[in-house]
C-alpha cells in the first residue's frame, strides 16, 4: 500500500490511502483514524511523514482534530444552490435529510430605524423576531434570526415557526414568496455562535443575509444566518454569455 521505491512522496501515498478508506466507507464521518504511531508502525514510516499527510487532510477539511482525543473523519459539506429561493427545510428534504429547528426565542419587537428601513415599514411598527438553530440530522448547521412585519402575518405562532414557515405562508395564507436578494461573507464566530453551533473558536462561519419579497414586491422577511463553514457550502452555476 505504501511503495517506498516510488517517486511519489510517502506522505502523499498515505494521504491517498486514507482518502480511499473514506471513499470505500471503511472510515465513516465521525470515525477516529489510527494514530500517528499506529500508521508509522503499520507502514514502517516516520511519525513526521504521517503527521504531514494528516495535516494536509485536516487543512483540506477532510479530517479534524480533537485535543486529547485524536483525529476524526469530517462529515461532507452540504451544498446549497444559490440559483433558487428555498427554505432550509426544503433544502434538507431535497437531500433526503431530516430538518429540524430548535426555537431559542419568539416574540414581537418594535422596529428600530434600520429594521424599519430593511422591511419597508414605519419605525416602531410591530415585527416578529424569531431566533432558532437549524439542524440537519440533529447536527447544528446554522443560527438563524428572522424578522417579519406583523401586519403581513398577524397569525404567526411558536408552533408554526417550529415547522416550515414557507409552507405555512404559501399553503395556509396563500401568499406567494417570489424573490429574494442574498449576500454572503466570511467571518469568525462570536460567543453566541460558538455556543449554539457547537464549534471551536478557530472555526470560520458564513454570514448570510437575505431579503425576501412577495409576488407584489412587498418585503416579506429579513433573514440573518450564521452557517457553519465546516459543514455547509454555497454553489452557483455561472455562464459567460
Amino acid at each position: 500500500m505504501i511503495d517506498k521505491n516510488s517517486p511519489i512522496p510517502i506522505y502523499y501515498q498515505l494521504k491517498q490511502y486514507i482518502l480511499k478508506l473514506i471513499e470505500t466507507g471503511e472510515l465513516q464521518p465521525g470515525d477516529a483514524i489510527p494514530s500517528e504511531r499506529e500508521f508509522g508502525e503499520r507502514f514502517g514510516i516516520s511519525r513526521m511523514t504521517v503527521r504531514q499527510a494528516i495535516t494536509n487532510l485536516a487543512n483540506e477539511r477532510v479530517l479534524y482534530r480533537v485535543k486529547g482525543k485524536g483525529t476524526f473523519v469530517m462529515a461532507p459539506k452540504l451544498e446549497q444552490s444559490l440559483q433558487g429561493l428555498t427554505s432550509f427545510t426544503e433544502d434538507m428534504k431535497a437531500r433526503g435529510m431530516k430538518a429540524s429547528s430548535k426555537l431559542l426565542s419568539f416574540g414581537i419587537i418594535s422596529a428600530d430605524e434600520n429594521l424599519a428601513k430593511e422591511l419597508d415599514i414605519k419605525e416602531n411598527d410591530e415585527v416578529y423576531e424569531i431566533k432558532r438553530i437549524r439542524l440537519a440530522e440533529e447536527i447544528p448547521m446554522a443560527l438563524e434570526r428572522t424578522y417579519i412585519s406583523a401586519h403581513i402575518v398577524p397569525t404567526l405562532t411558536e408552533e408554526i415557526v417550529q415547522n416550515s414557515l414557507y409552507q405555512y405562508i404559501e399553503n395556509e395564507l396563500h401568499l406567494r414568496i417570489a424573490s429574494g436578494m442574498q449576500k454572503i461573507e466570511a467571518s469568525l464566530a462570536n460567543a453566541e455562535e460558538l455556543r449554539h453551533l457547537q464549534i471551536s473558536s478557530d472555526t470560520p462561519i458564513l454570514l448570510m443575509e437575505r431579503k425576501t419579497h412577495l409576488e407584489d414586491d412587498t418585503v416579506f422577511e429579513i433573514v440573518k444566518s450564521s452557517y457553519r463553514a465546516d459543514r455547509y457550502k454555497f454553489m452557483t452555476n455561472l455562464k459567460r454569455y
